[in-house]
Protein backbone atom coordinates (compact mmCIF):
# COMPACT_ATOMS: atom_id res chain seq x y z
CA UNK A 1 0.00 0.00 0.00
CA UNK A 2 1.87 3.16 -0.90
CA UNK A 3 1.80 5.69 2.35
CA UNK A 4 0.60 9.57 1.36
CA UNK A 5 1.82 12.18 3.74
CA UNK A 6 0.71 15.88 3.88
CA UNK A 7 -0.32 17.90 1.01
CA UNK A 8 -0.17 14.31 -1.34
CA UNK A 9 -2.46 12.84 1.58
CA UNK A 10 -5.07 15.66 1.27
CA UNK A 11 -4.89 15.96 -2.51
CA UNK A 12 -5.52 11.89 -2.14
CA UNK A 13 -8.36 12.41 0.25
CA UNK A 14 -10.40 15.22 -2.18
CA UNK A 15 -9.76 12.52 -4.77
CA UNK A 16 -11.44 10.30 -2.73
CA UNK A 17 -14.44 12.28 -1.89
CA UNK A 18 -14.91 13.12 -5.38
CA UNK A 19 -14.92 9.45 -6.61
CA UNK A 20 -17.32 8.15 -3.60
CA UNK A 21 -19.70 11.42 -4.58
CA UNK A 22 -19.61 10.58 -8.40
CA UNK A 23 -20.19 6.80 -7.80
CA UNK A 24 -23.42 6.92 -5.85
CA UNK A 25 -24.70 9.75 -8.47
CA UNK A 26 -23.97 6.91 -10.80
CA UNK A 27 -25.69 4.42 -8.89
CA UNK A 28 -28.53 6.21 -9.50
CA UNK A 29 -28.31 7.56 -13.20
CA UNK A 30 -27.56 3.52 -14.03
CA UNK A 31 -30.70 2.38 -12.00
CA UNK A 32 -33.28 4.57 -13.83
CA UNK A 33 -31.90 4.45 -17.25
CA UNK A 34 -32.06 0.85 -17.43
CA UNK A 35 -35.41 0.65 -15.01
CA UNK A 36 -37.79 -0.25 -17.71
CA UNK A 37 -35.51 -2.97 -19.29
CA UNK A 38 -34.43 -4.22 -16.18
CA UNK A 39 -38.27 -4.53 -15.57
CA UNK A 40 -39.19 -6.18 -18.84
CA UNK A 41 -36.48 -8.64 -19.12
CA UNK A 42 -34.28 -9.75 -15.86
CA UNK A 43 -31.29 -10.61 -17.93
CA UNK A 44 -31.33 -6.49 -18.06
CA UNK A 45 -31.08 -5.99 -14.45
CA UNK A 46 -28.02 -7.88 -14.86
CA UNK A 47 -26.28 -6.25 -17.45
CA UNK A 48 -27.39 -2.87 -15.75
CA UNK A 49 -25.46 -4.56 -12.82
CA UNK A 50 -21.98 -5.39 -14.67
CA UNK A 51 -22.19 -2.02 -16.25
CA UNK A 52 -22.16 -0.35 -13.30
CA UNK A 53 -19.49 -1.96 -11.62
CA UNK A 54 -17.21 -1.70 -14.61
CA UNK A 55 -17.43 2.18 -13.85
CA UNK A 56 -16.85 1.49 -10.51
CA UNK A 57 -13.55 0.21 -11.07
CA UNK A 58 -12.67 2.21 -14.04
CA UNK A 59 -13.12 5.80 -12.35
CA UNK A 60 -11.75 4.24 -8.85
CA UNK A 61 -8.34 3.40 -11.33
CA UNK A 62 -8.31 7.01 -12.67
CA UNK A 63 -9.83 9.03 -9.64
CA UNK A 64 -7.78 7.46 -7.03
CA UNK A 65 -5.56 5.31 -8.53
CA UNK A 66 -7.06 2.28 -6.96
CA UNK A 67 -6.37 -0.51 -9.56
CA UNK A 68 -8.53 -3.97 -8.95
CA UNK A 69 -7.42 -7.23 -10.66
CA UNK A 70 -9.14 -10.69 -10.65
CA UNK A 71 -7.02 -13.61 -10.33
CA UNK A 72 -8.16 -17.45 -10.28
CA UNK A 73 -11.04 -18.79 -12.39
CA UNK A 74 -14.65 -17.32 -11.87
CA UNK A 75 -17.50 -19.79 -11.82
CA UNK A 76 -19.21 -19.63 -14.80
CA UNK A 77 -22.20 -22.25 -13.83
CA UNK A 78 -24.21 -22.92 -10.26
CA UNK A 79 -22.35 -22.47 -7.70
CA UNK A 80 -21.93 -21.22 -3.95
CA UNK A 81 -19.24 -18.03 -3.55
CA UNK A 82 -17.99 -17.91 -0.09
CA UNK A 83 -16.13 -15.34 -0.01
CA UNK A 84 -14.06 -12.40 2.23
CA UNK A 85 -15.95 -9.38 2.58
CA UNK A 86 -13.87 -6.06 3.84
CA UNK A 87 -15.86 -3.22 2.06
CA UNK A 88 -17.91 -2.38 -0.68
CA UNK A 89 -15.49 -2.45 -3.39
CA UNK A 90 -14.95 -6.36 -3.30
CA UNK A 91 -18.57 -7.05 -4.00
CA UNK A 92 -18.01 -4.71 -6.84
CA UNK A 93 -15.30 -6.95 -8.04
CA UNK A 94 -17.01 -10.64 -7.57
CA UNK A 95 -19.62 -9.29 -9.38
CA UNK A 96 -18.02 -7.70 -12.12
CA UNK A 97 -16.35 -11.33 -12.62
CA UNK A 98 -19.45 -13.46 -12.78
CA UNK A 99 -22.13 -13.84 -14.84
CA UNK A 100 -24.96 -14.11 -12.79
CA UNK A 101 -24.16 -13.18 -9.33
CA UNK A 102 -26.91 -12.84 -6.86
CA UNK A 103 -26.84 -12.42 -2.70
CA UNK A 104 -27.70 -13.62 0.49
CA UNK A 105 -28.05 -10.05 1.88
CA UNK A 106 -29.74 -8.48 4.54
CA UNK A 107 -33.43 -7.68 5.02
CA UNK A 108 -33.64 -4.46 5.12
CA UNK A 109 -31.90 -3.90 1.75
CA UNK A 110 -34.78 -4.92 -0.05
CA UNK A 111 -36.21 -1.65 1.25
CA UNK A 112 -33.70 0.46 -0.10
CA UNK A 113 -34.88 2.56 -3.12
CA UNK A 114 -34.29 1.27 -6.21
CA UNK A 115 -30.95 -1.13 -4.95
CA UNK A 116 -33.72 -3.02 -3.05
CA UNK A 117 -35.35 -3.85 -6.91
CA UNK A 118 -32.52 -4.38 -8.78
CA UNK A 119 -31.60 -6.99 -5.91
CA UNK A 120 -34.94 -8.71 -5.84
CA UNK A 121 -34.42 -8.76 -10.08
CA UNK A 122 -31.32 -10.79 -9.91
CA UNK A 123 -32.84 -13.13 -7.53
CA UNK A 124 -30.98 -12.00 -4.27
CA UNK A 125 -32.06 -13.64 -0.92
CA UNK A 126 -33.06 -11.42 1.95
CA UNK A 127 -32.05 -12.82 5.40
CA UNK A 128 -32.98 -11.65 9.44
CA UNK A 129 -29.49 -10.77 10.60
CA UNK A 130 -29.58 -11.58 14.13
CA UNK A 131 -32.05 -14.94 14.16
CA UNK A 132 -29.73 -17.55 13.54
CA UNK A 133 -32.41 -20.27 13.05
CA UNK A 134 -34.73 -17.69 11.04
CA UNK A 135 -31.86 -16.66 8.71
CA UNK A 136 -31.03 -20.22 7.77
CA UNK A 137 -34.51 -21.16 7.01
CA UNK A 138 -34.72 -18.08 4.76
CA UNK A 139 -31.42 -19.07 3.09
CA UNK A 140 -32.10 -22.38 1.94
CA UNK A 141 -35.99 -21.81 1.18
CA UNK A 142 -34.98 -19.37 -1.06
CA UNK A 143 -32.51 -20.77 -2.91
CA UNK A 144 -33.94 -23.89 -3.31
CA UNK A 145 -37.73 -21.78 -4.50
CA UNK A 146 -36.42 -18.32 -5.81
CA UNK A 147 -37.55 -16.57 -8.95
CA UNK A 148 -34.12 -17.21 -9.72
CA UNK A 149 -32.36 -20.34 -8.90
CA UNK A 150 -29.70 -20.46 -11.60
CA UNK A 151 -26.17 -18.81 -12.01
CA UNK A 152 -23.60 -17.72 -8.85
CA UNK A 153 -25.08 -17.43 -5.18
CA UNK A 154 -22.93 -15.55 -3.20
CA UNK A 155 -22.74 -15.25 0.43
CA UNK A 156 -20.35 -14.03 2.98
CA UNK A 157 -19.49 -16.65 5.58
CA UNK A 158 -18.27 -14.06 8.28
CA UNK A 159 -21.45 -12.44 7.69
CA UNK A 160 -20.17 -8.88 7.64
CA UNK A 161 -17.56 -6.72 6.78
CA UNK A 162 -14.52 -7.38 8.65
CA UNK A 163 -11.06 -5.09 8.59
CA UNK A 164 -7.86 -6.04 7.67
CA UNK A 165 -6.16 -8.10 10.62
CA UNK A 166 -9.42 -8.15 12.45
CA UNK A 167 -10.77 -11.95 13.36
CA UNK A 168 -14.72 -13.04 13.06
CA UNK A 169 -15.98 -16.64 12.97
CA UNK A 170 -17.43 -17.98 10.41
CA UNK A 171 -21.08 -18.51 10.83
CA UNK A 172 -23.09 -22.14 10.47
CA UNK A 173 -24.99 -20.72 7.28
CA UNK A 174 -22.67 -21.40 4.86
CA UNK A 175 -22.01 -24.86 5.62
CA UNK A 176 -25.71 -25.66 5.52
CA UNK A 177 -26.38 -24.10 2.07
CA UNK A 178 -23.50 -26.47 1.06
CA UNK A 179 -24.78 -29.03 2.15
CA UNK A 180 -28.63 -28.59 0.88
CA UNK A 181 -27.55 -27.13 -2.47
CA UNK A 182 -25.07 -30.20 -2.91
CA UNK A 183 -22.46 -27.49 -5.10
CA UNK A 184 -19.26 -27.38 -5.37
CA UNK A 185 -18.55 -24.35 -3.01
CA UNK A 186 -15.76 -21.54 -4.66
CA UNK A 187 -13.77 -19.89 -1.96
CA UNK A 188 -12.83 -16.21 -2.61
CA UNK A 189 -10.00 -14.13 -0.82
CA UNK A 190 -9.41 -10.55 -1.17
CA UNK A 191 -7.37 -7.72 -0.13
CA UNK A 192 -9.60 -4.78 -0.80
CA UNK A 193 -10.15 -2.98 3.12
CA UNK A 194 -5.82 -2.28 2.26
CA UNK A 195 -7.06 0.77 0.37
CA UNK A 196 -10.68 0.59 0.47
CA UNK A 197 -11.77 0.57 4.45
CA UNK A 198 -15.44 -0.15 5.75
CA UNK A 199 -15.70 3.38 7.21
CA UNK A 200 -14.50 6.88 5.49
CA UNK A 201 -14.11 8.58 2.72
CA UNK A 202 -10.59 8.22 2.20
CA UNK A 203 -9.36 5.99 -0.74
CA UNK A 204 -5.43 4.76 -1.26
CA UNK A 205 -3.76 4.03 -4.41
CA UNK A 206 -2.55 0.39 -4.94
CA UNK A 207 -3.86 -2.51 -6.26
CA UNK A 208 -6.69 -4.76 -4.69
CA UNK A 209 -7.30 -8.09 -5.75
CA UNK A 210 -10.35 -10.42 -5.70
CA UNK A 211 -8.79 -14.05 -6.04
CA UNK A 212 -11.36 -16.80 -7.06
CA UNK A 213 -9.88 -19.76 -5.01
CA UNK A 214 -9.66 -23.88 -5.92
CA UNK A 215 -13.59 -25.16 -5.36
CA UNK A 216 -14.88 -27.48 -2.78
CA UNK A 217 -16.15 -30.27 -4.16
CA UNK A 218 -19.75 -31.39 -2.59
CA UNK A 219 -19.79 -34.02 -0.11
CA UNK A 220 -17.79 -32.91 3.17
CA UNK A 221 -19.36 -33.19 6.68
CA UNK A 222 -20.58 -29.34 6.98
CA UNK A 223 -18.14 -28.87 10.12
CA UNK A 224 -14.87 -30.15 8.34
CA UNK A 225 -16.19 -28.02 5.28
CA UNK A 226 -16.71 -24.75 7.36
CA UNK A 227 -12.49 -25.42 8.55
CA UNK A 228 -11.36 -26.18 5.38
CA UNK A 229 -13.26 -22.71 3.75
CA UNK A 230 -12.05 -20.51 6.85
CA UNK A 231 -8.78 -21.99 6.15
CA UNK A 232 -8.06 -20.91 2.67
CA UNK A 233 -9.94 -17.32 2.55
CA UNK A 234 -8.22 -16.70 5.63
CA UNK A 235 -4.65 -17.63 4.44
CA UNK A 236 -5.26 -16.80 0.94
CA UNK A 237 -6.69 -12.75 2.47
CA UNK A 238 -3.70 -13.02 4.44
CA UNK A 239 -1.26 -13.48 1.79
CA UNK A 240 -3.10 -10.75 -0.70
CA UNK A 241 -3.12 -8.17 1.98
CA UNK A 242 0.74 -8.90 2.68
CA UNK A 243 1.45 -8.37 -1.00
CA UNK A 244 -0.39 -5.24 -0.78
CA UNK A 245 2.09 -3.86 1.98
CA UNK A 246 -0.40 -4.40 5.20
CA UNK A 247 2.09 -3.73 7.87
CA UNK A 248 0.44 -6.02 10.84
CA UNK A 249 0.49 -8.92 8.82
CA UNK A 250 3.88 -8.53 7.62
CA UNK A 251 5.21 -8.28 11.47
CA UNK A 252 3.15 -11.57 12.13
CA UNK A 253 5.05 -13.42 8.95
CA UNK A 254 8.30 -12.09 9.92
CA UNK A 255 7.59 -13.70 13.91
CA UNK A 256 6.35 -16.84 12.20
CA UNK A 257 9.58 -17.24 10.34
Amino acid sequence: MIQLRGAAYAVQWLRSSLFIGQMYVAMLVYAIVWFIPALLDRNNAQHAIHAYCRWVRFTARVLCGLRSEIRGTPPTGEALIAAKHQSFFDIIMIVSAVPRPRFIMKSILKWAPLLGWYASRIGCIAVDRGKRGAAIKQMVEGANSGVVKDGQLIIYPQGTRVAPGKSMPYKVGTSVLYKQLGQSCVPVAANVGVFWPRHGLYRAPGLAVVEFLDPIAPGMAQRAFLGVLEDRIEGASDRLMVEAGFAALEQKAEGDD
